[in-house]
């Protein structure tokens, strides 16, 4: 440890966000981050703890509490206090394929089960996550280094998304001939079109992408694998493929009114918007155009305040965000205690612009949408909502919604956005390699693994685990990498925290 009483010492300093009425006036990430002598200071926090819960990544009460990936957050936290900035890296790496993406979108469940959230405010891991890979690569720690030796297999790997791309670094570093085939115009998957560019600028991860060509990777885009490209001829011409296309179909929304002109997928306005903006700047128009209009968005999550984020960004007259479920708690529970994931309302970028912009929370809690409302032409005018009761069922003990009578409400809304979370693997895909999929069209594996019902082919990420976090998906990449390479040698040397 750095410093014993550092967390007394050191009060949590983390980086300076833009106002957000000047943030919105652009598609770029808006923090100012710390210079790395106050930066060293928050490393200084660290209590190195006997019992590190932050890297635990345990499951607490149905959710993660502490980095999947089994992050050596102590180590990396006090190497930073200390400036030794290379052997960070070094550790850091160790176990996370993707620092400059999980610095950067992650929640940070490290944080929520710091130690220090019992007496005060947790070490700003993350941002010390942030300040480790940009100093890596200012001074060239993450230069490419492709492996001396190689071992002659040849690996397939069907999606770049997080776990893609985990599970590609790995397979490389081992010394195996890697190939990507990406459906999209562009490497990255979800990085690149699912996350909007003021969370993740895109060059970030284009950087990463230009390392791992150099040291060896292959990727091929425009390749939609189980379209143009047939199954078959990936399994006879490498040794060992990879699904990881990701949970790519949208659960949909059953009201009267959805064939309305004006409603749209969140995945499908999120890609669009950050192509447009890639290709030309908005130029060309391929977007779908908020500015003047009422948006509606279903879905209370992280993809529905992206489209809030965004939305605003394109000049939106208004902007209501749809939540089936109550508002959580301002503050811990008493049955919520710490280290468990803190069930508490989180208030995010895209919230915090509407709420400085129009005066007031987007969100409306508790309600559903009972009617998608259309002009004599087809064209969305406006969106009824009612609002839910949330009760016990005795037999099952599972919580029932129905609809409180009377309580309905139209909203003005010419476009609506579902993101309503995501149902499964796309079947064209799984039909194609012939492997089974379980009741969520998730592809079957045996528990803990990732070799699939079919001879020689393996998956990982959202498309095995379901809608999951970025940092599972990098975990779910390097295990599935580790299977592979064992089922290729006999034996592997591929480190898995």
């Amino acid at each position: 440890m750095g410093k014993p009483t550092g967390f007394m010492d050191y009060k949590r300093e983390v980086s300076r966000d833009a106002e957000p009425k000047e943030r919105i006036k652009n598609f770029r990430e808006f923090h100012e981050h710390l210079p790395l002598e106050r930066q060293r200071l928050q490393g200084a926090r660290c209590m190195e703890c006997g019992v590190p819960f932050c890297q635990s990544g345990m499951n607490l009460c149905g959710m993660t509490s502490g980095c999947p990936l089994h992050n050596l957050v102590p180590e990396w936290n006090d190497l930073v206090y200390t400036g030794n900035w290379e052997q960070a890296y070094s550790r850091l790496t160790k176990t996370n394929s993707f620092p400059e993406f999980t610095s950067r979108v992650c929640p940070a469940l490290c944080e929520a089960a710091c130690t220090c959230n019992l007496v005060g405010e947790p070490v700003a891991t993350k941002e010390n996550e942030y300040a480790i890979i940009e100093y890596a690569y200012e001074k060239g720690y993450a230069d490419p280094r492709p492996p001396k030796v190689r071992t002659g297999k040849k690996v397939a790997v069907v999606g770049s998304g997080p776990s893609g791309l985990a599970a590609a670094d790995q397979l490389n570093k081992r010394g195996h001939s890697v190939t990507v085939f990406e459906r999209s115009d562009r490497i990255g998957g979800l990085l690149m079109y699912g996350i909007p560019n003021m969370k993740l600028e895109k060059p970030v991860v284009e950087r990463k992408v230009r390392v791992m060509e150099a040291e060896g990777v292959r990727f091929v885009t425009n390749a939609d694998v189980g379209k143009e490209i047939k199954a078959e001829k990936l399994l006879s011409e490498f040794d060992r493929v990879i699904l990881a296309c990701g949970s790519s179909n949208p659960r949909d929304i059953n009201a009267p009114g959805r064939d309305a002109k004006g409603i749209y997928f969140a995945v499908d306005f999120l890609k669009a918007n950050t192509k447009s903006l890639l290709d030309s700047d908005f130029a060309d128009k391929k977007f779908v155009d908020t500015k003047g209009k009422n948006v509606v968005i279903i879905g209370g999550g992280d993809t529905g305040n992206d489209c809030v984020g965004t939305s605003i960004r394109h000049g939106c007259k208004s902007v209501t965000q749809i939540e089936m479920m109550p508002k959580a708690p301002d503050t811990r529970a008493e049955n919520n205690p710490w280290p468990e994931w803190p069930k508490i309302c989180k208030t995010d970028y895209g919230q915090e612009e509407a709420i400085a912009l129009f005066g007031h929370d987007p969100r409306i809690y508790e309600s559903t949408v009972k009617e998608f409302v259309k002009d004599k032409n087809g064209n969305l005018k406006a969106v009824k909502i009612v609002k839910l009761s949330w009760e016990k069922d005795p037999e099952t003990g599972r919580m029932k919604m129905s609809e409180i009578a009377g309580s309905e409400k139209t909203l003005p809304a010419e476009i609506v956005l579902i993101a309503a979370g995501f149902l499964g693997s796309q079947k064209y895909v799984t039909d194609a390699f012939k492997v089974e999929v379980n009741e969520r069209t998730n592809v079957k594996t045996a528990q803990g693994q990732y070799a699939t019902s079919v001879k020689n082919v393996f998956a990982a990420g959202d498309m095995h685990r379901g809608q999951s976090l970025v940092v599972w998906a990098i975990r779910e990449g390097r295990e599935a990498a580790r299977a592979v390479d064992e089922s290729l040698m006999g034996y592997t040397n591929l480190m898995i925290q």
